[in-house]
């Protein structure tokens, strides 16, 4: 029963695949990949039907079916190849990759090969079981890596075209290497493995039929990378080293008599020991590195990985670690180092030691402006072999190497940092795990990436001296505001002392010199406590008053200045939400300058109204006037004044700055020789607290004027 289920399977394998060489020679093809899978599939179709034959009739020979057991493996290795040499064409796969997995396959079929020849012609055994059993895992093994490959590094595009091809390739190799896994852990090979194989087989040919349709007008391309030929090196050499473990273990068993299985436990606890400090082994995976890049491929870098890897890295705005310590792991990994250290030009043009990466400590940390190595760099762009400077001098110019750099253990490279055409920095690389054979290769990236980097080295720089200078611009600005209070104060002040012999006997004028130096003693008791109070605090307290009130009360303080200030009509009571004593500022030094701008003979007009939700106050003089330039661009800047030497020129930029706090606006029309209108826009208080307060400033206008009668 048993045996007519084999022949069954075989039989619908040699059927089905015969099928495809048909569907295949009759239209597709065109590319080599076509061709190699005509190849294939006749191969495993006379394969499948020969097995079917021995099952069925018991011929031909064991040695005839292991000679095409050989050949299909070499037949679907083959299609795996066109697949190479179609992307070679395309670009995507260097030539040592293709000679370098040419020749170790060609080596291992040859030689299986040539042996089954020899053993179908002599008709004698030259090989054991157990070694044709590991030749055929080794086999599937290579066909299962190369299938890894081609997916992995495959495009987008590329994937859709051989997606079929490679699931069933790749089912093909898995099936054959897990029976024969089997087979050698238990000595032969299970049936239930053998005799489903050809149904396992036949089931694929709808994959490659699906494929061979779908791709006639697509490319079959993929590119491979330093790293993935890397991990299916290291995939391969553990998947070797756990067979040889295996072989290993078992013959530790055998030879060890008693204390066998003692033994086989410990050979197996040390060889995966072994084997994880390999793995893990930062050294040796730099040589390994080294290696790929040296015999796989005709660049040594994967540009575009480098590349990612050092804005990964450059992407961090943290300070952890600092952006000098950064660069230089950067640079060291470049050429397989883990070591460096970077110095930096400070404002005196030295070069001072910003970072340190498992270097030991110099006494030194400067390098001086006008020392050979500087002015080495400053005429040539050379990176610095210090192997090649010790064994030959001469080839550097005879240069002193400064003793920030000589006294450092380890030391091997010195590259320039270039801003422009400037030396900005220099750092140094030190020895590197694996040994590096550099090129021009290794120093035009290396090159440019310094380039990179010190371009965000000086930007971070600036960002640093931009924070500083804002700071003292903080500074400089209150310093700026808490003067333009002082001198209005003084102003006030000095009117008094320059009045007071005309009018020490007049009480009307005591009165007012008592409210002024109260009005100037409370002003500055508020510049004290604003200067005392802790940055980020409330700077003033919002209270509600009726802002038609507080202008009444400013015009009797400016009506003494010529010309003198109007309000016009009888403004109704506009309550808002403000700090008495900064809009009572705000205001008066509106209405000051107005009365500064126009001559004793001219007027000065305020006027009141309300519209949607908002009190506007209209300051109008008929006065010198404002060009429409000077209003956009001078006006309400800081420090820009036309009172010359006497102005700060902050008194319309405050007066801007605390209205928009408010939530208000300014608006400034005006006409050279005409005058001047500074319209201030303040929202009126809540339509509830409003009300309230318009009752209540009502009464309170009621019973003062009830006193006054």
């Amino acid at each position: 029963m048993l045996s007519d289920f084999s022949a069954i399977s075989y039989i619908a394998a040699a059927v089905t695949f015969g099928l495809l060489t048909g569907l295949v020679a009759a239209r597709y093809l065109r590319r080599d990949v076509d061709r190699a899978l005509l190849l294939a599939a006749s191969v495993t179709a006379i394969w499948a039907g020969v097995l079917a034959s021995q099952t069925l009739f018991g011929t031909p020979g064991f040695f005839t079916r292991y000679l095409l057991e050989l050949l299909r493996y070499a037949a679907w290795i083959t299609l795996l190849f066109a697949m190479l040499r179609n992307a070679a064409r395309h670009g995507k796969l260097k030539g040592q990759i293709k000679r370098v997995l040419g020749i170790s396959t060609a080596l291992l079929l040859s030689l299986l090969l040539g042996v089954g020849l020899l053993e179908l012609v002599l008709d004698e055994s030259l090989l054991t079981g157990k070694a044709r059993i590991l030749g055929q895992i080794a086999l599937a093994l290579l066909g299962l890596s190369l299938v890894e490959q081609i997916w992995r590094n495959s495009p987008g595009f590329g994937r859709s075209s051989i997606k079929y091809l490679c699931i069933g390739i790749a089912t093909l190799f898995a099936f054959d290497f897990f029976m024969y896994a089997d087979a050698l852990l238990f000595g032969q090979i299970a049936e239930s493995f053998w005799n489903a194989r050809g149904f396992a087989n036949a089931l694929l040919v709808p994959l490659f039929a699906i494929n061979v349709i779908n791709t006639r007008k697509q490319p079959v391309d993929f590119q491979l990378s330093r790293s993935a030929v890397f991990h299916a090196g290291t995939l391969v050499f553990a998947g070797a080293y756990l067979l040889c473990l295996a072989v290993g273990g078992y013959y530790v068993r055998i030879l060890g008599g008693s204390i066998g299985d003692a033994l086989q436990v410990l050979f197996f606890t040390a060889a995966l020991i072994f084997l994880a400090t390999l793995i893990l082994s930062r050294r040796i995976r730099s040589k390994l590195m080294v290696l790929i890049s040296q015999n796989f491929f005709d660049y040594k870098y994967d540009y575009r990985e480098e590349w990612l890897k050092m804005t990964r890295e450059l992407a961090n705005l943290s300070d952890d670690p600092p952006l000098p310590e950064r660069v230089t792991r950067i640079l060291a990994g470049l050429v397989e180092s883990n070591s460096g250290a970077i110095w930096l030009k400070n404002d005196q043009g030295a070069y001072v030691l910003q970072a340190s990466v498992n270097l030991p400590a110099s006494r030194h940390t400067l390098i001086d402006a006008d020392s050979d190595l500087v002015q080495f760099f400053k005429r040539r762009e050379w990176i610095v072999n210090l192997n090649e400077y010790r064994a030959d001098p001469v080839r550097y110019d005879l240069l002193e190497i400064p003793d920030a750099i000589a006294d450092i253990q380890g030391a091997w490279l010195l590259i320039p940092m270039y801003l422009g055409n400037e030396l900005y920095g220099i750092t140094l690389i030190g020895i590197p795990y694996a040994k590096v054979e550099l090129n021009w290769e290794n120093f035009d990236l290396v090159k440019v990436v310094a380039r990179q980097t010190c371009n965000l080295l000086a930007q971070a720089d600036a960002q640093n001296r931009l924070s500083r200078a804002m700071q003292f611009e903080a500074v400089s600005k209150a310093s700026a505001f808490m003067i333009h209070d002082l001198k209005t104060v003084i102003a006030q002040l000095s009117l008094l002392v320059t009045n007071a012999p005309k009018h020490r006997n007049n009480p009307a004028f005591i009165d007012d010199m008592i409210k002024t130096t109260d009005h100037a003693v409370r002003k500055m008791s508020r510049l004290v406590s604003h200067l005392r109070r802790p940055s980020g605090d409330n700077p003033g307290q919002r209270s509600t008053l009726d802002l038609t009130a507080l202008t009444k009360n400013l015009l009797e303080h400016y009506i003494r200045q010529e010309p003198a200030p109007q309000l016009e009509g009888n403004p109704p009571t506009a309550i808002i939400q403000a700090d008495e004593e900064q809009l009572r500022s705000v205001l008066g030094h509106l209405i000051q300058n107005a009365q500064d701008a126009t001559p004793a003979e001219g007027e000065v007009t305020l006027n009141i109204k309300i519209a949607k939700g908002n009190v506007v106050l209209f300051i109008q003089d008929s006065g010198c006037g404002m060009s429409e330039e000077f209003i956009n661009d001078q006006l309400f800047k800081p420090f820009e004044s036309t009172k010359g030497l006497t102005g700060m020129g902050i008194g319309a930029f405050q007066a801007r700055e605390y209205i928009q706090e408010l939530g208000g606006t300014i608006d400034v029309t005006s006409k050279p020789g005409v005058g001047s209108c500074f319209s201030v826009m303040i929202p009126l208080a809540s339509d509830q607290g409003a009300s309230k307060k318009v009752s209540q400033a009502d009464s309170q206008a009621q019973q003062d004027q009830q006193k006054v009668n």
